[in-house]
């Protein structure tokens, strides 16, 4: 187990990627080249429904630099340039979009034994602010997350989380801006077959509404790993993941409404090629 409490952002992170990693209802397809020089090369493509989306980025890894970038169909250029450990436990990280001038941000983060920090700012006159911070350690962290907008002068986010954490299972609870509960569980069944369950409650105080997913994971061999979910609206969802060599992964996922059994399922297909 890592001996840290994390960031803010880790705080039910086990359940959300067992239940929402992974699944793709849509047809998505992405080629990735390396060369000897640590840089990489990514080209992705997806269909949604009769929209075609593509995107290609490249990433250069230089001692404890690394640079991403990517362009869209729409033109946007994504840059994060990443720092790692220029002081021990310490991150940096500057990110912008062109043409988006407004965009740029640079965000700190700090990881020891017992605390873990994020902070962030934008590169505008008027900037958004953000800082969460996380204190613990491996068995029980108390985290919580807010942003500031220096134009308003107003809170726009407040966010509380709790974690809990044992060798086999991981509870979580998080409260945002005061409105949203979610409390999730994640249960490691059998590492040896990466067996795992997991539950995540959601309730939205201001439209009374209740949100309940349970999903589990299963690896039928080495290479292949089937999940299946379903939540309280009848949306049922399974896939089934194969490894294809050692770094290609082939994805297929069938999604029904039980409720509405006339509808035609959803099938999305993913596959991504790393020669």
């Amino acid at each position: 187990m890592v001996k840290v409490p994390g960031l803010y952002s880790d705080i039910g992170k086990k359940a959300r990627d067992l239940l929402y990693n992974d699944y793709v209802t849509d047809h998505k397809f992405t080629v990735t080249t390396c060369n000897s020089n640590g840089v990489a090369v990514t080209s992705s493509g997806v269909k949604k429904g009769d929209l075609y989306l593509a995107d290609v980025s490249t990433q250069l890894k230089s001692k404890n630099i690394v640079t991403d970038v990517k362009v869209d169909t729409s033109s946007n250029l994504y840059t994060t340039i990443t720092v790692d450990e220029a002081v021990p436990g310490l991150k940096t990280v500057l990110s912008f979009i062109v043409p988006d001038q407004r965009s740029g941000k640079v965000e700190l983060q700090y990881l020891n034994e017992y605390v873990g920090i994020s902070t962030s700012i934008g590169l505008t006159a008027s900037p958004l602010v953000n800082f969460s911070g996380v204190v613990g350690n491996n068995s029980l962290a108390l985290g919580s997350d807010l942003s500031y907008n220096t134009a308003t002068g107003n809170f726009i986010k407040c966010n509380a989380g709790m974690s809990f954490s044992t060798s086999d299972l991981i509870a979580s609870l998080t409260l945002n801006s005061g409105d949203t509960l979610t409390a999730s569980y994640y249960h490691s069944v059998s590492p040896m077959t990466n067996t795992a369950a997991g539950t995540e409650f959601t309730r939205n105080f201001s439209s009374d509404e209740n949100t309940l997913t349970i999903g589990t994971q299963h690896s039928l061999d080495p290479l292949t790993t089937v999940k299946a979910k379903v939540n309280n609206r009848g949306i049922a969802t399974a896939l089934i993941q194969h490894q294809c060599c050692p770094r290609s992964v082939f994805t297929i996922t069938g999604e029904v409404d039980t409720r509405a059994v006339e509808k035609s399922a959803k099938i999305g297909l993913a596959v991504v090629v790393k020669p």
